[in-house]
């Protein structure tokens, strides 16, 4: 089953109340995602941490609805 990217960004979202979240269907099934995630939550935090914020985020469904996600994350005027 495949996810939405509306339904992933508003699962980061409700996770990561300021976040700014641009996702890119990268093969257009569904189950293939790019993702950035602009946060000031991410201050203090290592590139996992930050990962792992968002993966908490999408509450289990990596692997399971959402197959691949290449997630980039950054802070407010770092973003590439």
């Amino acid at each position: 089953m495949a996810m939405d990217a509306v339904e992933i960004e508003q699962l980061i979202k409700q996770s990561i109340a300021d976040a700014r979240v641009t996702i890119e269907d990268l093969r257009g099934d569904g189950d293939h995602y790019a993702a950035l995630v602009v946060s000031a939550e991410f201050a203090g935090k290592s590139r996992v941490q930050q990962h792992q914020m968002v993966y908490q985020a999408l509450q289990g469904r990596m692997g399971g609805q959402l197959h691949a996600l290449a997630l980039q994350t950054a802070l407010p005027g770092a973003e590439k």
